[in-house]
């Protein structure tokens, strides 16, 4: 029965020492995902006022639809939800 309590608990451990590096890596891919969220959000407002300037009224909000879209697409997220608006200016 000693036996068993000791294969259980090295399990647990391996389990848990597994878990912690898969946290570690999570925890990349969380970064780049706020990255890209807050790059694109200021993407969004530079665009919005230079198009803005130029008198094209094709302006998406910062909120956190586009948000999430930018922080999961990157650059092609960006690009969908000005395609989008253009393509309803249409």
């Amino acid at each position: 029965m000693e036996n068993y309590y000791g294969a259980a608990a090295i399990a647990v451990i391996c389990i848990l020492i597994l878990f912690i590096g898969n946290m570690k890596q999570k925890t990349g891919l969380a970064f780049i995902f706020v990255i890209r969220s807050l790059a694109g959000a200021v993407g969004i407002c530079i665009v919005n006022e230079f198009l803005q300037k130029q008198g094209i009224s094709v302006a998406p909000g910062v909120n956190p639809v586009t948000v999430l879209t930018v922080g999961t697409l990157g650059i092609s997220g960006f690009a969908l939800i000005y395609g989008i608006l253009f393509y309803r200016l249409l």
